[in-house]
């Protein structure tokens, strides 16, 4: 039975990561900056004071939203996750170093492209009968696109609930439970014996703990993620840092076999990886994988934000993409590859070879905090993808559906926790490669609207500020 599935799976993800939808997410990516006159350079830094520069401002949102520093905070936790980890080790395993340019590619052409999702999202969303603002791919292509497109709403909603179980909640999980197993048995508090009880007792604490998060609403998953993020990001990027410096002889060598091997991945990797379309394809669909761009998802989040200007929201979405693959993925990249762990390429790799590149330079101690920072990644990830499957169940069943679907997310924690993932993120990747595809489409279609606001938002800005002189 698994094997016939491990098939099926195999022969869709080529075709979802083949050629055609490389040609998609490129295609789309390059047609959104060139129509935005590459926003995502011109406004990288207008973001970035935005967003950094106003981490210590409070702001109480509204009922039912929640402050646009909490919207981009809920959407990096959903994309801050083991993708950043784990993915990003994966990918230079089956892709070899060249992969990590392709997830610079797919990073500066996404940050446009979730721009431009944000934009629609924040455009076209709608208030449900609680009060609170929902929004995402499923409103903007009904409410944009018109009664005809509504089907195309439906199939992303579906294949949005199907997503999060594997994608937002059991990998991120059995990540989680993978770096306190590592830190227990690097100190002998337990023996591999006693693992699997270990994992069971974790699984129904996660799923505790999440159930209570979810359960409390919009604000409260905004109030816990915009404290969790930055705390999470700086330990892991400090740690990073130290990586870096103690082996700062190894970093022009490094970029070397990322540039070369991204071009001519036989010459870095022995052979093993044999063309320029394996790295590509193992850099971009790890790279989506990672920060979401294309996906739509991480504009659910956004168009919860308390804020009345479309655009300036948008800019947010930029800054989380720098910050998820410019910034985190390529932490881990470094960390390994700097590190100088060793493992075979052409084999599947995980979080454990993140975890090696910090136990090899620093010790066994730093296993405590690779575990915590791991922890955080993957459980702020659980906490935003729990939001989009209950926007996605709303859209599709209405509100009511809402607390017994956060139950049942909360629950398979215990599952991530306990059982061998190896099939499910193969099919994890899939399914968001399938997800991309009604999004894509919208996006597309919408990007007119997106040329128009955004016009429209810089021409109003500029005259404020030349009656303001």
């Amino acid at each position: 039975m698994f094997e016939m599935i491990e098939k099926i799976n195999s022969v869709v993800n080529n075709f979802v990561w083949g050629v055609p939808a490389m040609v998609c997410i490129i295609g789309v990516g390059l047609y959104l900056s060139f129509r935005t006159r590459f926003i995502q350079i011109r406004k990288l830094g207008y973001s970035f004071k935005e967003t950094i520069g106003k981490i210590f401002h409070k702001k109480e949102a509204s009922a039912g939203s929640i402050t646009p520093f909490q919207a981009v905070c809920t959407a990096l936790a959903a994309t801050v996750g083991t993708g950043n980890i784990a993915g990003v080790a994966g990918a230079i395993a089956l892709g070899g170093p060249g992969a990590v340019f392709w997830m610079w590619i797919s990073a500066f052409l996404g940050m446009c492209t979730k721009y431009s999702e944000v934009v629609l999202a924040v455009h076209f969303r709608e208030k449900n009968k609680d009060g609170d603002w929902v929004g995402g791919p499923m409103y903007y292509i009904k409410n944009g696109l018109g009664k005809h497109w509504r089907w195309l709403a439906v199939v992303f909603a579906v294949l949005g609930i199907l997503t999060v179980f594997g994608t937002g909640n059991a990998t991120q999980v059995n990540t989680i439970v993978t770096a306190i197993d590592s830190a227990l048995l690097n100190y002998h508090v337990i023996t591999e014996d006693m693992v699997s009880v270990v994992n069971l007792v974790l699984g129904i604490l996660i799923a505790a703990l999440v159930a209570a998060i979810l359960l409390g609403g919009i604000k409260r998953i905004g109030n816990v993620t915009e404290k969790l993020v930055p705390f999470m990001a700086i330990l892991y990027i400090l740690l990073g840092v130290g990586v870096i410096f103690f082996h700062l002889d190894r970093v022009p060598g490094v970029f070397g076999s990322i540039f070369e091997g991204a071009f001519s991945p036989r010459a870095v990797t022995g052979g093993v990886v044999g063309t320029m379309f394996v790295s590509m394809r193992r850099g971009f669909s790890r790279g989506i994988f990672s920060n979401e761009a294309g996906l739509g998802t991480g504009s659910i989040a956004h168009a919860c934000a308390d804020t009345d200007e479309p655009v300036h929201q948008g800019l947010f979405g930029i800054f989380e993409v720098f910050m998820d693959t410019i910034v985190i993925c390529t932490m881990t990249a470094l960390i390994i590859l700097c590190s100088g762990v060793s493992f075979e390429y052409g084999a599947a790799a995980g979080a454990e070879l993140t975890i090696s590149g910090f136990t090899s330079t620093y010790g066994n101690w730093v296993s405590i905090f690779t575990a915590v920072a791991m922890c955080c990644f993957a459980f702020s990830t659980t906490l935003g993808w729990g939001l989009y499957g209950t926007r996605c169940i709303e859209f599709l069943l209405g509100s009511k559906a809402n607390k017994p679907f956060m139950v049942v997310y909360s629950l398979v924690s215990v599952l991530g926790a306990t059982i061998n993932l190896g099939l499910l993120w193969s099919i994890a990747e899939t399914f968001n490669g399938l997800m991309a595809i009604p999004n894509l489409i919208a996006l597309f279609l919408l990007g007119g609207t997106v040329v128009k606001l955004t016009r429209e938002y810089f021409s109003r800005k500029g005259k404020r500020e030349s009656a303001g002189a």
